[in-house]
């Protein structure tokens, strides 16, 4: 490898509050900051990006219901107000709240634009004719919630605040009619029948309220024992029987802090299916971690068109479930903080399996974007590694647990093994390399497990085999950082935080014995890993160098120096022959290793490089940083050696035209070939030729003036180059001669570099119209002395 360039990268595209969706659901729009950015949910990329100039974050936003408009609302009071497609602002004006806008809406008309502010009012905004229609007072402290009703005959507006009352408000009086009383704690969503008669509230205090809009009165309350962000009413006339709805009563979906989505009776307060997810918790656990749970849901949205439901998780992630039977449909991560390791996955390193500062994994596929979610571990996953098939690979984390999970031949990705003994943080882990039959961990509790694997792993549906270790060993005396595998299994290296690394033999009975310690890092070892082809092992270090050691002697070979931080990785490519090394210093250096040469430093992360792992066929490297950027890398080397010697063999076949054109006196042509080269000696030499011929000076007029404009932009560019030169000044000055008498001055002006090039030539003509002065002189002087010399010589004779 000599050259790479990133092939792929994930970006950010965290959802921080309430996401729209376009009417044809084909695009997504989250915010990050000061920031939406909109998703296109086929391919999984950010398409368009629309940003405030003033780097405010946006507090709320809101996209119009026919997709033409989009208005956000930033710290600074400022709304505005875009043409989303070309992310331009079309207009902008103060929000006149006098503290941010914590919600917004739009009618189903798309002109009247409703803002709850946290001062307490809601102000209406007609966006045709552009001014305030309406300011609502009375609402307690932040109004977190405007919902229009959607028969916009009604001319009515439901809004919520801090007192967790729902406000009814009448746009014609701007009047609020009722507050409908029923919650204690906030009102999260409100969704409404197609009739517009009933509606339905979620709260987090764990129940939903059916309303009578007619009567205004509470008709049921329905105890759905979590704390609710989202609720849907479920359409009619739609055979939803999958999801237990057996009659036509009203049905809603409520999606809250357990994770799983919910289908309710109003009539009678029944849950009648709750979404089966996968899960290694027991119920006591779930009961637990309810509060905090990564899995818990923020929004919920029920997207028509396509018969889907769209839920947030806390972790920023988007999930699109298929109506009827709510089946995985896609997934989107949209948060990774920061990316602790990522390894290829699949036989065709079609995807990426990545751990993030999260108990969660998250597989992704590369082609798609689309990510499947891996639950089991309790705490942060720390790292990885995959056995050399690429469908079976192994995490550990700070749960002091290991597990090893499977991908089938779908993609899908099951934990089928878990083993818990270490009585500390298991920071490090590694995989027999000859077939899937062991794996290696090491753990802040500075001991080393070999743990052996089963002939075959349990199917789906059977219970996930338990790991035992076959091996114990009191390895370092700190935090044991890295292990590695040698290929033929027969090796085992650990490094850790005291500063060295040892090498362990690894017996089929199960022992494992010391052979001998490396020593002359200055401080804690990163990573270890054996090389492929030789006895040879490389360390990376906090004290920023990389360095080589000898298996036989345990001698340190080769040291690399060009980190200016810790180097956090090091793995072998290209056969053996070459390091790449990723740091702290957000930095990934390709080095080789018989010149001991950097030949290659790739910048695309902005901090902690710890993520760092080549394909199979060394085509490829995937990195992760702790800027939550994960990036793929492809391997050019090939293509740019090829697009190098095409550029070559293009040259000689253009030198050899030059050639003919010059031998055939064919001068415009040839000048014009010449300038295409952009070779300023090149184009002298056919000004040459063409000032050695006969009329030289008409020939050279009439070729000049017949170029391009573009090609006399470049003649003058060369003339600049060659009036430096005393022996091709003659020639520059032969060109500016025809260019200054037949081309006026405003059309010179107006070349590309014009000023430049002219105050260039100045002074060097200066110079040589000096020269050729004493020049004048001297030969004028010498004539005097030769008309002397022949006066008084014919005197004489």
């Amino acid at each position: 490898i000599s050259v790479c360039c990133p092939k792929h990268k994930r970006k950010t595209y965290r959802t921080m509050m309430i996401n729209y969706f376009c009417k044809d659901e084909k695009y997504i729009f989250c915010t990050c900051g000061s920031r939406v950015n909109v998703l296109e949910i086929s391919t999984g990329k950010i398409v368009h990006c629309i940003e405030h100039d003033d780097q405010e974050d946006i507090t709320s936003f809101a996209l119009s219901c026919d997709d033409e408009m989009l208005v956000t609302a930033s710290r600074a009071l400022l709304l505005k107000q875009w043409d989303w497609r070309q992310a331009s602002c079309t207009r902008s004006w103060r929000a006149i709240h006098t503290i941010p806008v914590a919600s917004m809406t739009f009618d189903s008309t798309s002109t009247l634009l409703a803002t709850g502010g946290c001062d307490g009012t809601i102000k209406l905004w007609d966006v045709v004719k552009q001014y305030c229609t309406h300011n609502l007072k009375g609402s307690s402290g932040v109004v977190h919630l405007v919902e229009f009703h959607p028969d916009i005959k009604r001319l009515q507006l439901f809004s919520s605040s801090l007192d967790c009352g729902i406000r009814l408000w009448d746009l014609r009086s701007s009047q609020c009619l009722v507050v409908l009383q029923s919650h204690y704690s906030a009102v999260t969503s409100l969704s409404f029948s197609p009739d517009g008669d009933t509606m339905v509230s979620s709260g987090r205090d764990k129940i939903c309220t059916v309303w009578d809009l007619k009567t205004r009165q509470a008709k049921r309350t329905v105890p759905v024992y979590e704390a609710v962000e989202g609720v849907v009413l479920l359409p009619e006339n739609t055979d939803l029987s999958e999801i237990g709805v057996k009659s036509k009563d009203l049905h809603f979906i409520t999606a809250g802090s357990k994770g799983v989505l919910r289908v309710w009776e109003a009539s009678s307060a029944r849950c009648v299916h709750t979404q089966s997810l996968p899960s290694t918790l027991t119920s006591e656990e779930e009961e637990d971690e309810e509060q905090d749970s990564p899995r818990s849901l923020t929004y919920l949205f029920h997207l028509p068109e396509s018969s889907r439901l769209a839920t947030v998780t806390a972790e920023h992630n988007i999930l699109l479930y298929q109506l009827p039977g709510l089946s995985t449909q896609q997934q989107f991560v949209g948060y990774s903080d920061e990316v602790l390791d990522v390894k290829f996955l699949g036989k065709g390193d079609t995807h990426i399996v990545v751990a993030t500062n999260s108990c969660q994994l998250k597989v992704f596929e590369l082609l798609t974007n689309s990510c499947q979610i891996l639950y089991g571990h309790t705490d942060t996953v720390l790292t990885l590694d995959v056995f050399r098939k690429g469908s079976l690979f192994a995490s550990c984390a700070k749960d002091r647990g290991v597990r090893v999970w499977q991908m089938d031949g779908d993609g899908q990705v099951r934990c089928v093994a878990q083993g818990c003994s270490h009585t500390n943080a298991v920071g490090s882990i590694s995989c027999s390399r000859m077939k899937a039959s062991f794996i290696v961990t090491g753990s802040q509790d500075c001991t080393v497990k070999v743990w052996d694997l089963p002939a075959e792993f349990p199917t789906a549906g059977e219970e996930i085999h338990q790991l035992t270790a076959r091996a114990t060993e009191k390895a370092h005396d700190k935090d044991v950082n890295s292990v590695a595998v040698s290929p033929n299994d027969k090796l085992l290296a650990s490094g850790s935080q005291d500063r060295t690394a040892k090498l362990w033999s690894l017996s089929g009975d199960g022992t494992v014995g010391l052979l001998g310690v490396f020593r002359g890092h200055r401080r804690g070892v990163w990573a270890v890993c054996f090389s492929p082809v030789d006895q040879v092992l490389a360390s990376s270090s906090a004290d920023g160098t990389t360095k080589l050691w000898g298996l036989q002697d345990f001698s340190c070979l080769k040291t690399f120096e060009g980190h200016d931080a810790s180097v956090l990785k090091v793995v072998f490519v290209s056969r053996g022959t070459q390091l790449l090394t990723s740091g702290s210093d957000g930095l990934v250096k390709l080095w080789t290793i018989k010149t001991n040469e950097c030949v290659k430093t790739l910048d695309a992360h902005q901090d902690k490089v710890w993520g760092l792992h080549p394909s199979r066929k060394d085509d490829r490297m995937v990195t992760g940083s702790a800027d939550s950027n994960i990036t793929v890398w492809a391997d050019v080397t090939e293509e740019e050696l090829a697009e190098e010697q095409a550029k070559q063999e293009d040259q000689i076949l253009k030198q050899q035209e030059l050639s003919n054109l010059l031998h055939e006196k064919k001068y415009l042509k040839a000048l014009g070939l010449a300038i295409s080269l952009d070779q300023p000696h090149t184009v002298l030499t056919v000004i040459k030729a063409i000032r050695e011929g006969e009329n030289s000076s008409q020939l050279l007029e009439k070729t000049v003036l017949k170029l391009r404009v573009d090609q006399k932009e470049s003649l003058l560019r060369f003339c600049a180059v060659w009036n430096t030169n005393a022996r091709n000044c003659q020639d520059a000055q032969a060109v500016l001669q025809v260019l200054l008498t037949h081309l006026p001055p405003e059309e010179l002006l107006q070349y590309q570099g014009a000023r430049t090039h002219l105050e260039g030539l100045i002074p060097y003509t200066e110079r040589h119209m000096q020269r050729i002065g004493r020049l004048l002189q001297a030969s004028m002087f010498l004539n005097y002395m030769w008309q002397k010399m022949r006066v008084a010589g014919a005197t004489s004779g």
